[in-house]
């Protein structure tokens, strides 16, 4: 890998649950505004929340079906890094000054050249998401269902810009993702919680470890074939 493996951690719902994050050493952490999940944060009541986060942390804020500039006017309001977006027909609007982590659901071939369909217009617009999210595809929903996404059909995926996996990760699954996806980060949520909305410190902790020990292996592997 070019670059260390980046992790977030999903849906945190309390400032314990951004404590066990840092101190895990996760680089991300995803706050979730979608009125529709079980992770839901009310954005009114985010503040506490987003103040958690300490400075060389990425907080990045999680909407779904929400036009660009109502999501980067809210991602201001709070002070987050980062936006991600979850739905149908993304908008190809440059979301500058924040980065943009453009979700998509994996659930063929066909969902691959969608991707790249998206990345091609982003590009004759005259800009690129700073990352495609791809998750497991399952019918009604934008995510955090702890499905896996088909690993199989990512492994020779390379688009223009970073990949984070997501999609039914766990402490001990993680490994084996990584190895066969090769993703520039991985992102969980439901694999690292005692109930839906509260992380588990020693899961996070020991995802964090595993999905760092396989990234370590891979790079150590491609330096000796070079």
């Amino acid at each position: 890998m070019a670059i260390p493996l980046r992790i977030k951690i999903c849906g945190v719902t309390t400032p314990d649950d951004v404590r066990a994050c840092v101190d895990a050493g996760a680089d991300a952490v995803g706050i979730n505004f979608h009125p529709g999940s079980r992770r839901y944060v009310d954005p009114a009541k985010a503040m506490p929340l987003v103040r958690s986060i300490p400075p060389l942390l990425a907080g990045v804020g999680v909407f779904v079906d929400i036009p660009t500039r109502q999501m980067c006017a809210l991602a201001y309001q709070l002070g987050l890094h980062a936006v991600q977006w979850h739905g149908d027909q993304p908008e190809i609007e440059d979301p500058f000054p924040f980065s943009l982590i453009a979700a998509f659901r994996l659930k063929d071939l066909a969902s691959l050249q969608g991707i790249q369909a998206y990345l091609d217009r982003c590009r004759a617009a005259g800009w690129q998401p700073g990352a495609v999210l791809i998750d497991a595809y399952v019918e009604g929903q934008m995510g955090g269902t702890g499905r896996t996404a088909r690993w199989e059909l990512l492994s020779d995926f390379r688009p223009s810009v970073p990949v984070i996996l997501a999609g039914g990760l766990t402490p001990e699954n993680v490994g084996d993702a990584i190895r066969q996806v090769r993703p520039s980060a991985v992102d969980v949520a439901s694999g690292v919680e005692s109930t839906p909305g509260r992380k588990d410190p020693e899961k996070v902790r020991r995802f964090i470890a595993n999905a760092r020990q396989a990234a370590a292996k891979l790079e150590a592997a491609d330096l000796s074939t070079n």
